[in-house]
């Protein structure tokens, strides 16, 4: 049974609706009301196998519990997002500090600076394709940076990517070989594993 399941994620919602970013707030709590939803209709279907209740429907209650588990774990990766774009944020303010304070000249009047372009050198409407890949390439060097000094959001986003697809293929919205959703489980439970032998790897809050 997953009673205890249920009430913990309960409590968990009641503790997150305390937080102070909004965005937190909303994605941490619904998340936790989506997984006691989930184990709620898990025990239900535990109910139904064991003969309990023998009329149980347990294909429409495999659904549904199964569409509770999909929107916690949308909800997890929408968190996951979050928290990177503002780490991405504060590791490119933190970069561009630095780099004005080693380099006076990047205070100079200039179009890149916000400055009006000389008459008759107006800007292109759309960056040119070097410049666009140079920007890609920059975002993900400080995506790989964010990620690496971040073990318990990195960890996060992995256990989520993995557990995503289970729903996904059981609700039919993209099937898969049950040997690739067996090896995200078995992943998805290895990186599980490492947050209870490592508690600092659990993402907070």
């Amino acid at each position: 049974m997953r009673l205890g399941n249920s009430a913990e994620a309960l409590e968990a919602a009641k503790r997150a609706v305390h937080l102070s970013d909004c965005v937190l707030r909303l994605c941490i709590t619904v998340a936790h009301l989506n997984r006691a939803m989930y184990f709620a209709c898990d025990n239900v279907l535990w109910a139904g196998k064991t003969g309990l209740l023998p009329q149980l429907d347990q294909n429409k209650w495999s659904q549904r519990s199964f569409r509770y588990y999909l929107f916690a774990l949308i909800l997890n990766l929408t968190r996951d997002a979050y928290e990177i774009r503002l780490l991405m944020e504060r590791e490119s303010r933190s970069i561009s500090a630095k780099g004005s304070l080693a380099s006076p000249s990047a205070l100079s009047p200039g179009p890149e600076n916000g400055e009006f372009s000389p008459p008759g050198l107006s800007a292109p409407p759309f960056p040119a394709v070097p410049v666009l890949t140079a920007r890609l390439q920059r975002q993900l060097r400080l995506l790989v940076s964010v990620l690496r000094s971040n073990p318990p959001l990195l960890l996060d986003l992995l256990k989520n990517l993995c557990d995503v697809f289970i729903p996904l293929d059981k609700l039919g919205l993209y099937p898969t070989s049950p040997g690739f959703v067996g090896a995200c489980g078995l992943t998805s439970s290895i990186l599980s594993i490492l947050t209870i032998l490592y508690p600092w790897l659990k993402l907070k809050p």
